[in-house]
């Protein structure tokens, strides 16, 4: 046997060995997952100002667009952003609150677009489902008001709203927010940039160069 084969048989081995007496019954299988010691921090301590304050500063350490808005004031603050832009086409979901949809741009709704029409608009428009402080993370669903993973990352801009009530501080807390596992989701940490192995930064490589964040003061 190879070295490599014999690594790859000591590992899977190793695996049999622990597993071996982990039940196959169903009920038996979610006891034994909820036994499991979970001694890592699974919920923040930040008040919620803090935890706000914490996660609108990491999106700016990203180099993420934010401003923050009142429920009422929401659909101005669209159309603040978006003319501060200078684009006009965007895409969004079908499912996007049509107050959002502001008068003076045009709006390709995602009823089944082809990847060759959402990559013509100019930008696009998403809710959010989470926010995580802690790592200034925005996690979609990729619901009726988030969209297809493909909306948010073939435009080169992103607009996103993100209400308050929907941040959490800690990524366990994001989990406990999840009722069942999310058939898809995507992690977004500022704009898409990634370095090669000189450091050299290159911005837009797997997703939008420009992130606009709308944090909505939903919270009393």
């Amino acid at each position: 046997m190879t070295a490599p084969a014999d690594s790859r048989q000591r590992i899977l081995d190793s695996i049999r060995a622990a597993t071996k007496t982990v039940a196959k019954d169903p009920a038996q299988l979610a006891s034994a997952y909820a036994a499991l010691p979970r001694n890592y921090i699974r919920h923040g301590s930040l008040s919620n100002q803090e935890r706000l304050d914490l996660m609108l500063e990491r999106l700016r350490e990203y180099g993420a667009e934010v401003i923050e808005s009142t429920p009422a004031d929401l659909p101005a603050s669209i159309a603040e952003v978006l003319t501060d832009s200078g684009k006009h086409l965007f895409v969004v979901p079908a499912g996007l609150p049509a107050a959002w949809l502001a008068s003076g741009f045009n709006w390709k709704t995602d009823r089944g677009l082809t990847n060759d029409e959402v990559e013509q608009a100019e930008g696009v428009v998403t809710a959010a489902f989470c926010g995580i402080a802690d790592s200034g993370t925005i996690v979609l669903h990729h619901s009726s008001t988030e969209g297809r993973r493909v909306l948010s990352l073939l435009p080169d801009w992103h607009l996103c709203v993100l209400k308050a009530s929907q941040v959490v501080e800690t990524l366990p807390e994001y989990f406990d927010r999840c009722t069942e596992p999310p058939g898809l989701a995507t992690y977004i940490s500022g704009p898409s940039a990634t370095a090669d192995i000189e450091m050299t930064r290159i911005k837009g490589v797997h997703g939008p160069r420009f992130l606009h964040v709308i944090l909505v003061r939903d919270e009393g």
